[in-house]
């Protein structure tokens, strides 16, 4: 099949088709109000690490003229104009809904942003004398000065710019910048009986900004805020020590090139022009906003206590059934292979099963894999202890995770004190598999017990992430795993693997001839079907091998998150392949592939998206679900994703999406709330069917 750039959607327009239906969420009614408040946070978030990574990329290429088009047919400066189009529409329903919507109905509903002009006497009092015990003390203003270094602007920092009369040059100006970062809250309370008030952090200072320059003439103040370019690529082939060019990188990165300048509408014409003169921006790169800035800050307030009308109703999570809270992890995966639903049911079983092997006497070996974790990690405790008790620990800890490379180098060296041994990754890849083996001494012998996951081990983004955990002690896996840890930390061959799959060597591979297998089924006349979760669908070559399948008749139906290059719909290309998007209260991110077999299905999980970053330049994982019981899980979860009709939106064949319509409103098939309502019914059922034991009360000795 030859391709052409019609058949194909940009990525990164795709990309910002799916922080539209993100922003849907905050300018959803029927949500609850802080909810909203968090879906706009997450907007401006999405947004911030857009403009660093993807347009900060683009706009080195389009400063080297660089004019190849990419697989849509668009070239860096094409993208751009879009880009910016684009982004320009999205923030101004942002702040629309925000200033005449959300924040309107958070006063009503008693949670209360204070301006200046609103403060009572008692107020401005009090604020007065927070700012001169607290804030002034923590505060230091910065003087720019043209002829020396200037000082590090920290990336997406909020700070204040002052303009002030010099006076050592008569009708001359200086500039002063004054960073709000932490320990500074942006959102200050203010004392009240009957509601939650605040006043943002960047007002208190504009109010007494007379303090910071005594006997100086204060001409104009501003909040701004820049971001930087955050895609920097690190030389391996140079590096000499990994580590050490990770930190360095990271340094880099805070004087990084400045892709976005961001002013409030008010802010006076010359301080604007001075910021752009001193971060070397492009006028089409300032943004100016009719709001408070950074409203990715506003999460925080998303999480305030005491209106629980306001939020989402409780879903705690749930414990497996199918793991007694009063055995051993070890007994109960040496009887069947586990999958767990997250968050829906817990994460804390995996943790568990890591605190476990650090004590259990009989386990001899731990390996595992750290993409991402969190900064108080149980896990990394737990390797630590192990570690401690002589046993031998190997973790793979891969530095270059974008925006955590600080945390995984102070996670890296505690573990390296206790004695674990530290790989950093592979020269060239990164290391995205979520794995662990435990290796364990028992009476019949040694048995490796495994853990594959879809999500990062980290016991606080599993509360919010929808991810699959697979837990299994199969032989033939272990042996497989075996091989690829042995692979990655003795720089050897990597094995021949038998259930696993393994980017960038085999993986796809095992998807084309999956997808082929497929397509063949469907030329035979045979029961043809692709059923896939994943969070991107951006790879040309997996791509143009759904569109033969649909085009020989394989019924495709693919639930991608976020970005998807592929076009649905399309006559004689791809009218068999439909494609949906669920943004709901909890991120999706589980990837699942199924295929139908004939009548023979395989269904497999992954860390791997559909991507060529996934499949040609990070080592992931891809395994068979081989028990039957979990196979069946697993199904009916793909089965309700793509069912569902309440949170899904439908990719159309122009790169649109529309919000599919409840056929049943007496039935409406919302997929997170449907996996929760199973999680809480199957561990009732559990509790009904156990056998009813009765226990005399017995007199006490002292009775």
């Amino acid at each position: 099949m030859k391709m052409n750039s019609q058949q194909f959607i940009n990525r990164e327009l795709s990309w910002l088709e799916f922080n539209q239906r993100v922003l849907g969420e905050m300018i959803d009614e029927s949500l609850p109000l802080l909810e909203r408040v968090k879906f706009a946070a997450i907007t401006a978030s999405n947004l911030d690490e857009f403009f660093m990574v993807r347009v900060g990329g683009l706009q080195i290429l389009n400063q080297q003229r660089v004019t190849t088009a990419d697989a849509a047919g668009m070239t860096p400066s094409q993208q751009l104009d879009a880009i910016g189009q684009r982004t320009g529409l999205m923030l101004d329903r942002l702040y629309t809904c925000f200033l005449e919507q959300i924040e309107p109905a958070l006063g009503a509903s008693g949670i209360q942003r204070m301006i200046p002009g609103q403060l009572s006497e008692t107020e401005q009092l009090y604020l007065r004398n927070l700012f001169l015990d607290e804030l002034s003390a923590v505060i230091s203003p910065l003087a720019i000065d043209p002829s020396i270094e200037p000082p590090v602007t920290s990336n997406k920092t909020l700070q204040v710019a002052v303009l002030l009369a010099d006076k050592a040059n008569p009708g001359g100006t200086r500039l002063v910048f004054i960073p709000l970062a932490k320990p500074v809250s942006r959102f200050i309370a203010i004392p009240s009986t009957d509601q939650h008030c605040f006043i943002l952090a960047e007002d208190v200072v504009e109010m007494f900004i007379e303090h910071f320059f005594p006997g100086e003439e204060v001409i104009h103040c501003t909040p701004f805020r820049i971001l930087r370019n955050a895609d920097i690529a690190i030389r391996e082939d140079l590096a000499q020590d990994l580590l050490v060019q990770v930190e360095d990188m990271v340094d880099v990165r805070k004087n990084a090139a400045c892709v976005r300048l961001e002013v409030m509408a008010t802010a006076d014409k010359m301080l604007v022009e001075l910021l752009q003169q001193f971060f070397h921006v492009d006028q089409e790169n300032i943004y100016r906003s009719p709001g408070p800035l950074d409203l990715s800050a506003w999460f925080s307030l998303g999480g305030l206590g005491g209106y629980e009308d306001l939020h989402y109703p409780s879903w705690p999570p749930q414990s497996s059934p199918d793991i007694d809270p009063g055995s051993s992890l070890f007994d109960v995966i040496a009887q069947r292979d586990i999958l767990l639903h997250h968050p829906f049911e817990s994460f804390d079983p995996v943790v568990r099963l890591l605190e476990e092997a650090a004590e259990d006497p009989g386990v001899l070996a731990i390996k595992q894999s750290l993409y991402r974790t969190s900064d108080e990690s149980p896990i990394v405790r737990s390797l630590i202890k192990a570690a401690e008790r002589g046993k031998y620990v190997t973790v793979i800890v891969e530095l270059k995770a974008r925006f955590d490379e600080v945390r995984n180098i102070e996670w890296a060296r505690d573990m390296e004190r206790a004695g674990v041994q530290v790989i950093y990754g592979v020269k060239g890849l990164k290391t995205h598999a979520k794995v662990c083996m435990i290796v364990r001494r028992e009476a019949q012998g040694i048995r490796r017990y495994l853990h594959f996951g879809t999500g990062n081990y980290n016991e606080q983004t599993a509360r919010f992430y929808c991810d699959f955990s697979y837990l299994t002690c199969n032989e033939q896996m272990g042996t497989d795993t075996a091989g690829i840890f042995n692979a990655i930390t003795g720089y050897t061959e990597p094995p021949r693997l038998q259930l696993l799959s393994m980017s960038p060597l085999t993986l796809r591979d095992r998807m084309m001839e999956e997808i082929e297998r497929e397509t063949t089924f469907a030329r035979q006349g045979g029961e043809a079907i692709i059923r896939a979760k994943m969070n991107s669908l951006v790879d040309p070559e997996i791509i143009k091998a759904l569109y033969q399948a649909s085009a020989a008749g394989v019924k495709v139906e693919l639930n991608v998150r976020g970005i998807c290059c592929l076009r649905p719909g399309v006559e004689g290309l791809s009218e068999n392949i439909r494609v949906v998007s669920v943004i709901d209260r909890y991120l999706e991110h589980g990837r699942i592939y199924s295929f139908h077999g004939g009548g023979e299905p395989r269904l497999y999980l992954s860390s791997a998206d559909w991507m060529p970053r996934n499949l040609n330049r990070r080592i992931e994982i891809m395994v068979p679900v081989v028990d039957a019981a979990c196979k069946e899980k697993i199904s009916r979860a793909l089965d309700t994703c793509l069912a569902d009709d309440v949170k899904a939106h439908q990719l159309m064949s122009d790169g649109s999406y529309q919000r599919i319509s409840c056929l049943d409103p007496d039935n409406p098939r919302r997929s997170q709330q449907l996996f929760y309502e199973r999680a809480v019914g199957e561990v009732i059922d559990a509790s009904q069917s156990k056998p009813t034991r009765f226990e005399p009360h017995r007199r006490s000795d002292h009775s």
